[in-house]
């Protein structure tokens, strides 16, 4: 069971995607495979508003690889849907970048689907763990003190 903290969150950001045929199975839901495809298309803007994207930090030597991910389904999602996906960090990454995913539909008053992603901060060149940079730190600080 995925526990997403109960405290305010340092960065929380919404992004309205909508399902497509080519994404559903033949019972006309969601495939359950593709919420991670959501997770990082989501979160891959919430880093867009930030100021700057995951492209840049890779021209830098920084990647950031997926080290653990857990998804609970609570109900469909059909075709057609327009998805809210709501990404959140609760707390300012070190190394590690701890993000939790909500999505929701208007038909639903609770969310689909919750969902866990960690990601690490590595080095291109050695593959090896660093600490995340200070400029993604900084237009955290930034986009939190909104």
């Amino acid at each position: 069971m995925i526990k997403i903290p109960e405290t305010d969150p340092v960065l929380k950001y919404n992004h309205l995607l909508r399902s497509r045929y080519g994404e559903t199975d033949q019972m006309g839901y969601v495939y359950y495979g593709r919420y991670l495809e959501f997770f990082e298309v989501a979160r891959t803007e919430m880093i867009r508003s930030l100021g700057f994207s995951y492209s840049k930090l890779e021209q830098e030597g920084v990647m950031l690889p997926v080290i653990y991910s857990q998804i609970e389904y609570k109900s469909p999602i059909f075709y057609d849907e327009e998805m809210n996906i709501e990404v959140s960090v609760f707390e300012k990454p070190l190394v590690r970048l701890e993000t939790f995913y909500r999505v929701y539909t208007e038909r639903n008053d609770g969310p689909h689907v919750l969902g866990q992603v960690n990601l690490c901060f590595t080095d291109s060149n050695t593959r090896r763990p660093c600490k995340a940079p200070d400029h993604f730190l900084a237009h955290l600080e930034n986009q939190a003190d909104r």
